[in-house]
């Protein structure tokens, strides 16, 4: 049987020179310290990565990729690039300095990110004695009080030099593992990009960690924002080559395709055509109640997300501030665009003097423009029920409904899991698949009604037209082609509608005629089926009828939707009966000769070049004759 492995991600955080990296080297043997500078000047400037396996109680290999994240104020933007993937945090504080500016700062943006497991680890123990290490227990106690690191067994002291507590902090390390959720493998894969570099005899190499799903040897993604695909050469997870990286795990492509040029930090691989960048999103937002002053609406701020940062506007809703402390929705509007989806997690820094103020969670990245987003659509959203939101998502679509591929892009769910958060729903009639689309019910019964009532205001307008043209039904309602074909054949299978070749009617609504329109129907059928061949223009029949021009138009397209009339060109209608005669003769005429020429045919016919002409090229149309030269074949 194989023994199972979980990957966990561990950042560290804390003040500057604090011993975060001295640690991970204890804990791995790996100094995460990359840069020839970080090393000269004793200080982590950019994220370092590291690795170790550890065994749980139960056998299971835990594989620990370590995010060793910089404490200088002035790198914080950097230890947000590392921060925004982590499963576990490990809060470092020097017990011979206790907590400094940037623990606070740190630890105020891991709550914001959402991190739900960590250990306070107590640095230098051996630098100080017993009496001030109980000190500096006791103030971070103080500091924790209440939030997620405030649990028993989380707070370890430790001496990277001598070893001390180190086998402590492991036993502790796997005990808050076990409590990790793993990531989604089968989700939708996601890798922010943190470093870029080319490597001799690889080319470009993209690194980060997998926020969610899977990637694979030749695979295909997508680069957003810039839309770039790319092929996936080769994979390493924490330093080794694999086919697959799963969510979770520290992760190093080697792709085929972009240049370094092409590629930067905050930018993320996706799989192609999946999702959209966008330019605004909206988000819940909290003040921390150490920021120097209430947010105003439309301020500026600096926006951390991942590894993506951007100076982003913040229009408030509903509010003209937001106190330190407090909370409320926002629209953000983004410089450029990014790849955000729902769940996101996100940190605002002020713009200047830059502390961190205050973060969030994004609840929508896909709002539509110039519609209004209600209070109650973002709570519902923002109330963590999948349902409630999908629900929410389709209902904001009204009539016209949404596809399953922009479920998939606003959601970054995958269709099996949307359609397995449907499914209840559906089975209730509370939301219905119409041409590829869902709705929910509310909408489709107002799209019925606006078709049914369109349909009525036709007839009532137009009482001498049988019907109105699918086409023209559709625009009118305002619906999706997809849409209105699957609503009009529910609403024909009701009995609400009915359909005749492209024309659709109220049941019971043919054409009504008033006295004087049915006899002015009786008088133009009459003038052309008494004339046979030699049928009078158009304009002089309409001439001599009681109703107006307009009306007798309308009646003379009914006759010619009908058949009773047939236009044989331009100039020129036949009655059909008139029509079917000159058929049964030209059948007769074949059996003395199987041609006939122009003459022959006026011989037959007895009417001139006028009518001869267009009535050869009519039946030419209808293959009952064939052209060959100046004659015709009879078919």
């Amino acid at each position: 049987m194989a023994t199972q492995m979980k990957s966990i991600i561990v950042g560290t955080a804390g003040h500057i020179d604090h011993g975060k990296t001295a640690l991970v080297k204890a804990l791995t043997g790996i100094d995460a310290d990359r840069l020839e500078e970080e090393k000269r000047r004793g200080i982590t400037i950019d994220l370092g990565f590291a690795h170790t396996d550890l065994s749980s109680p139960t056998g299971e290999i835990l594989r620990l990729g370590f995010v060793d994240v910089p404490g200088h104020e002035r790198f914080v933007r950097n230890m947000l690039a590392g921060v925004g993937g982590i499963d576990l945090v490990l809060l470092v504080i020097a017990a011979d300095e206790a907590i400094k500016p940037q623990t606070r700062e740190h630890f105020d943006i891991l709550q914001l990110l959402g991190v739900r497991r960590g250990i306070t680890v107590l640095t230098k123990s051996d630098a100080v004695d017993a009496e001030t290490l109980d000190v500096v227990r006791l103030e971070a106690e103080e500091l924790l009080r209440g939030t997620f690191l405030d649990r028993p067994g989380s707070l370890v002291a430790v001496s990277s030099l001598t070893g001390a507590g180190l086998d402590e902090l492991r036993r502790a390390i796997v005990a808050a593992a076990a409590e990790v959720q793993p990531r989604d493998s089968l989700a939708l894969a996601r890798l922010p990009i943190d470093r870029v570099f080319t490597m001799k005899g690889f080319g470009t190499v993209v690194t980060g960690t997998l926020a969610s799903g899977t990637i694979r040897r030749e695979d295909e993604l997508e680069v957003f924002p810039t839309g770039q695909r790319v092929r996936v050469r080769g994979v390493q997870v924490h330093g080794q080559t694999a086919e697959k990286a799963v969510a979770g795990q520290r992760t190093a492509l080697n792709l085929a395709g972009p240049s370094t040029e092409d590629l930067s930090r905050g930018m993320t691989l996706s799989p192609p055509a999946t999702f959209e960048a966008t330019r605004r999103a909206d988000v819940r937002l909290r003040l921390l109640p150490s920021a120097p002053r209430p947010l105003k609406n439309r301020a500026r701020v600096h926006f951390h997300s991942y590894t993506m940062e951007m100076v982003v506007e913040v229009a408030l809703t509903g509010m003209k501030e937001i106190a330190p402390g407090g909370e409320g929705f926002a629209h953000l509007k983004l410089p450029e665009s990014a790849l955000l989806l729902p769940g996101d997690r996100f940190i605002i820094r002020q713009f200047s003097p830059v502390v961190t103020i205050g973060g969030g969670v994004v609840l929508d990245a896909a709002p539509i423009p110039r519609m209004p987003r209600p209070v109650d659509f973002l709570e519902t959203l923002a109330g963590g029920n999948p349902e409630a939101a999908l629900r929410a998502r389709i209902a904001r679509r009204h009539h016209k409904g949404i596809s399953m591929s922009r479920l998939v892009a606003e959601t970054g769910w995958t269709k099996d899991v949307i359609e397995a958060r449907l499914a209840p729903v559906m089975r209730v009639g509370d939301v219905v698949a119409a041409g590829g689309r869902f709705l929910n019910l509310p909408a489709l019964e107002t799209l019925q009604a606006r078709i049914v009532s369109a349909a009525l205001d036709f007839h009532t307008k137009n009482p001498l037209v049988g019907g109105i043209s699918k086409e023209e039904l559709r625009a009118q309602a305002g619906a999706m082609p997809e849409v209105f074909e699957a609503v009009a054949t529910i609403l024909v299978r009701e009995r609400k509608l009915e359909v005749i070749g492209e024309l659709v009617r109220l049941p019971g609504h043919g054409v009504v005629m008033k006295d004087e329109e049915a006899e002015s129907k009786k008088k133009i059928e009459s003038a052309f089926a008494s004339a046979g061949l030699k049928v009078p223009a158009l304009s002089e029949v309409i001439a001599g009828l009681k109703v107006d021009k307009v009306r007798a138009q309308k009646i003379v397209t009914l006759l010619l939707r009908d058949k009773v009339l047939i236009k044989v060109s331009d100039e020129l209608v036949f009655h059909r009966s008139a029509l079917e005669d000159l058929r049964r003769r030209m059948a007769a005429y074949k059996v003395k000769s199987a041609k006939i020429d122009v003459a022959k045919f006026k011989e037959l016919t007895d009417v001139t070049r006028k009518y001869a002409i267009p009535l050869l090229e009519y039946l030419d149309r209808e293959r009952v004759t064939r052209r060959v030269g100046d004659a015709r074949e009879i078919l």
